[in-house]
């Protein structure tokens, strides 16, 4: 397993695994680690401000008339900018991005009905437990029983002892997102190998954004057309797929995939902060605490993945 895949298995992150279809992870040399983590850093503020960018568009096009915009626009840019080959690739490599596609599209159309129900940061939270389930499945080391519990104590504090304090249904999509994260991070993994440089994504996008329009202009129609709609459509796009992406290939060339794990689990507290800057959406303190207790099992999780990696790899 190289090292840009393991990042791939490990991360919990959607952006994460898109990142290693383009670039490996190599030691920050000596650029030092500043300015890879700062682009890190930038892209999961941007993916979380377009986050919330996104729920002030859902009265305006509804939920899946923004991830309609988002995986179009998104489609479109990366089609133009990667300009993927469609020839010499085998019926198992359309499988694998297509399947990459469908996953993509439900994950995206999963976590927006649920941010259209639940404040941005538990929904982040909750569906961050996919690739968290991932990683403490891939490690199957007894410390991660450490992780599970403390990840599984922050799900009872989110929920005040039974989701009282949130909308079950929201609470529901978010769950069926994270799963849907874990599934992406697999065949993100499976269509890097087999698509160079970002081909994989960009042809997956293209398939997410074909099932996921006629979806969204079920729901809204002409609404869709509307210049303000599709402006901050576009807007979301950008900073939730496009801005992301490309500050992450370029961290990923300089920066530890270990590194960049960690980094990436600090997700569910970004969306917190955004969410409470651009939508007002305040915390109380126990589910601040268990947002804590999310990402301090995800860095755990990831940092004990690998752990094993370097274990069961010794030096040449």
């Amino acid at each position: 397993m190289s090292t840009s895949d393991t990042a791939a298995t490990s991360t919990p992150s959607s952006r994460s695994a898109s990142a290693s279809t383009g670039a490996g992870a190599g030691p920050s040399g000596r650029w030092g680690s500043l300015g890879p983590v700062g682009l890190v850093l930038a892209g999961g503020v941007s993916v979380q401000f377009g986050g919330a960018l996104a729920v002030t568009l859902m009265p305006r096009a509804g939920a899946l008339g923004v991830v309609a915009l988002r995986l179009l626009v998104a489609a479109v840019v990366m089609l133009v900018v990667c300009r993927p080959r469609l020839r010499g690739h085998s019926r198992a490599d359309w499988a694998t991005v297509v399947v990459f596609g469908v996953t993509m599209a439900a994950m995206n159309g999963l976590f927006y009905q649920a941010v259209a129900r639940i404040p941005l940061g538990p929904a982040v939270t909750l569906e961050v437990l996919g690739p968290l389930a991932l990683s403490v499945l891939a490690s199957r080391r007894a410390v991660n029983l450490v992780w599970a519990a403390l990840a599984l104590a922050g799900v009872f504090l989110l929920g005040g002892g039974g989701f009282g304090d949130l909308d079950p249904v929201g609470a529901a999509f978010a769950l069926g997102a994270g799963v849907m994260w874990a599934a992406y991070i697999v065949f993100s993994a499976r269509t890097g190998r087999r698509f160079p440089q970002a081909d994989g994504l960009a042809l997956a996008m293209a398939v997410g954004a074909l099932l996921f329009v006629p979806l969204g202009l079920a729901e809204s129609g002409p609404r869709l057309l509307d210049p303000v709609t599709l402006g901050l459509g576009a807007a979301v796009a950008l900073l939730s797929s496009v801005l992301p992406y490309t500050l992450e290939l370029l961290a990923l060339r300089r920066l530890p995939a270990s590194t960049f794990a960690v980094l990436m689990s600090l997700e569910p507290a970004l969306a917190a902060l955004s969410g409470f800057l651009v939508l007002g959406q305040t915390l109380s303190a126990a589910q601040a605490a268990a947002i804590a207790l999310v990402v301090a099992a995800s860095m755990g999780a990831v940092r004990t993945q690998v752990g094993r990696v370097k274990t069961a790899v010794p030096e040449a």
